[in-house]
């Protein structure tokens, strides 16, 4: 995966303050993209060693946020993953329109589904079809199989119409 480039952001995952990553090569190119820049693949590798950098740059984040990467959703899990054994929330904004099955949340606090689409609006119109979703992760269960069906997904995009 290619980062193509990454900010502090207080208003991607409500509540945390957050490292908002990038990911170019985007296979979705929804028409009225803001960020069509990503549909070409640009930018520098996503290794755990850059991500240690900026997680020590940074201390004060809370939450590491993955925008995009859908061509390969297990790297998103892997990087999730590594993300997690650091002590960082996790959340992961895809435009698929709904979870891959054989993904594992384990790794995850949030997770945005949805492709943008121009005439219903981003997560911030009421009209959105996007949704933002904290991922509860069930009792009883180890780490290990935490799926998308035995998860459950609170919904919290209204959190994004205040």
């Amino acid at each position: 995966m290619l980062v193509a480039d990454y900010d502090i952001v207080f208003q991607e995952v409500p509540d945390e303050t957050t490292l908002a990553l990038n990911i170019s090569d985007c296979p979705h190119h929804c028409p009225g993209c803001h960020s069509s820049y990503l549909w070409q693949p640009v930018g520098d590798e996503l290794t755990q060693e850059w991500l240690l950098v900026q997680l020590e740059r940074y201390p004060y984040i809370t939450c590491v946020s993955i925008q995009g990467g859908d061509r390969d959703y297990h790297e998103v899990e892997r990087v999730a993953q590594w993300v997690h054994e650091h002590g960082k929330k996790t959340c992961w904004y895809t435009g698929f329109k709904q979870m891959p099955h054989n993904l594992q949340l384990r790794h995850f606090d949030f997770v945005k589904v949805g492709p943008y689409i121009e005439a219903l609006g981003g997560l911030k119109s009421k009209t959105t079809n996007q949704r933002f979703y904290r991922v509860e992760h069930p009792a009883g269960h180890t780490d290990a199989d935490i799926t998308m069906e035995n998860a459950t997904l609170i919904d919290c995009t209204e959190l994004f119409w205040k």
